[in-house]
């Protein structure tokens, strides 16, 4: 299956330890060569035309370095030389659009891990990039930097820039990204808009009832039955993927038909996070 990212949004870029994730970034950036395959990067093929291409792409791989004892204004004015003229205009925008222009002529040894991170992103804007590669940009960051990272992030799509999220940070994909992909030893394995997603992904209904074991007990003999588990208060039922509306009304009508009381039925969305443990679990068994 072909690895495709839509223009101008944000996608996320997923698997378990080991699946070739940072591979496959480092192979499109022409820092790893690849063993087989073709790929593109804005309409370029690469490696033939990786100079074209990578004009306007801005990357960040496992975590941005620079210089310490420079400022981050320095640093940026060091990568600006090795590109056109026009970067080095690009320099206060950039830690404008940040949030760093305060800080500009502090010394990165001063920095924070979420300043650090911020610094790396102007970076790559200094291309002003079409198209940024970030993987893993929220390690070792706080609340508060996670949240200034995907507002940012959000922010630059918002300005029709296409932005590429490798992350393990599954909850703050699901909040930053359009879509996603799943990738397993170098193989793409789902891709597409999360909602789409998540809505093959299996259903869980939450009960609170009076009597939660003789409610077990009523729903033991159907067919829908094959997974509940008895919680304070209620059950949960592990329902499979396109489970309909009508079955959800087939509980709740078994249920008061057996003079259960009834006091919650709820369905539970699939998180990004289950989803994906349940795909990667069933590449597990193949």
């Amino acid at each position: 299956m072909e690895l495709l990212v839509p223009r101008g949004c944000a996608f996320g870029y997923l698997g378990p330890n080991g699946a070739g994730k940072t591979t496959l970034i480092r192979v499109l950036l022409g820092l790893t060569r690849a063993d087989a395959g073709t790929m593109s990067l804005l309409g370029y093929p690469v490696p033939k035309q990786r100079d074209l291409a990578l004009a306007r792409v801005g990357a960040i791989v496992d975590e941005p370095r620079f210089h310490a004892h420079l400022t981050g204004k320095e640093n940026l004015e060091v990568l600006a030389s090795a590109r056109e003229q026009a970067a080095r205009g690009r320099i206060a925008p950039s830690l404008e659009r940040v949030g760093l222009s305060h800080r500009a002529d502090d010394r990165v040894a001063k920095y924070s891990m979420g300043m650090r991170q911020r610094l790396g992103v102007a970076a790559c804007l200094i291309a002003d990039p079409q198209l940024l590669i970030l993987d893993e940009p929220m390690n070792g960051l706080d609340p508060a930097g996670m949240q200034d990272m995907r507002e940012m992030i959000r922010g630059l799509v918002a300005e029709g820039r296409t932005v590429v999220l490798s992350s393990h940070l599954l909850d703050e994909v699901e909040r930053t990204c359009d879509a996603v992909a799943i990738v397993d030893r170098g193989t793409v394995i789902r891709q597409g808009p999360i909602s789409e997603l998540l809505a093959g992904a299996s259903m869980t209904l939450r009960i609170e009832c009076s009597e939660p074991e003789r409610a077990r007990g009523l729903l033991a003999g159907t067919t829908f039955a094959a997974d509940i588990d008895v919680v304070a208060g209620g059950l949960v039922l592990n329902l499979p993927a396109g489970t309909t509306r009508e079955l959800i009304a087939e509980v709740a009508r078994l249920l008061v038909e057996g003079a259960i009381s009834l006091y919650r039925l709820e369905e539970v969305q699939a998180s990004l996070e289950s989803w994906f443990l349940q795909v990667t679990s069933r590449l597990g068994d193949q």
